[in-house]
């Protein structure tokens, strides 16, 4: 908590108490943009996520085929940049026809984004349980949905617990690319508030709301960490 003080401490020093009527008409519209960020946010993990761990399951088959064009896409997706894909989901697919609203043009880039993010850090996790694992399975003529579920994935969390939380930190900061495609984010109804009123305090506050909520989810990320560490 400590941080956070420093952080509200430092906030009040720097926009004076003149700036505080300013800054409490202003924080209803910054706060209206976290909304969206957060929705983003939330839609994002609620999709990559399970699309990473069936990516990561996937890519241990025997199916060449399948997994170079798994592959391709891990490769694909690692290996541009996010606001690229961004630009070319809502700009570039409608010129063959293919047309997203800004929201869903948005979620569908991150998702398929971040999937592969998620999916090569449970590949990493996957490989690293031991083969005799899978063999016990077998010995107790568990099927392949029981051997995945019940020990397999159990143990791939743990492992993979501090990668996800970082990932998720990432993803946090990087909903601000969603001011491309005009949606009214945190960072879009700041710049607006900062052009309309030739002022630093918006963005001030769009910083101190991002340092909110990565501080809250590196908490979070921290007491699960320990709780899994606990059941070791």
């Amino acid at each position: 908590m400590r941080p956070l003080a420093i952080l509200a401490k430092g906030l009040f020093l720097v926009i004076g108490r003149k700036k505080m009527k300013y800054t409490l008409e202003i924080l209803p519209a910054l706060l209206n943009g976290a909304v969206m960020t957060l929705k983003v946010f939330f839609f994002t993990l609620v999709g990559s996520i399970p699309l990473g761990i069936l990516v990561a399951f996937a890519l241990q088959t025997r199916f060449k085929p399948l997994r170079i064009l798994i592959d391709f896409y891990i490769w694909l997706m690692r290996g541009t940049p996010l606001l690229l894909q961004l630009i070319f989901v809502f700009y570039g697919l409608p010129l063959i026809g293919v047309v997203f609203e800004r929201y869903d043009a948005a979620l569908f880039a991150f998702i398929l984004n971040y999937a592969a993010y998620f999916a090569e850090i449970f590949r990493g996790g996957i490989q690293s349980i031991p083969e005799g694992q899978y063999e016990a399975a077998k010995v107790l003529r568990l099927t392949k949905w029981q051997t995945i579920s019940k020990i397999i994935l159990p143990q791939v969390v743990k492992i993979v617990l501090p990668s996800i939380g970082n990932e998720v930190i990432n993803l946090v900061k990087d909903t601000s690319l969603i001011y491309v495609l005009g949606l009214g984010d945190l960072l879009r109804a700041g710049k607006i508030a900062m052009s309309r009123d030739v002022s630093l305090v918006p963005l001030l506050l769009v910083g101190a709301i991002y340092l909110l909520l990565t501080a809250g989810l590196t908490l979070l990320s921290r007491k699960l960490e320990k709780h899994y560490q606990y059941y070791k």
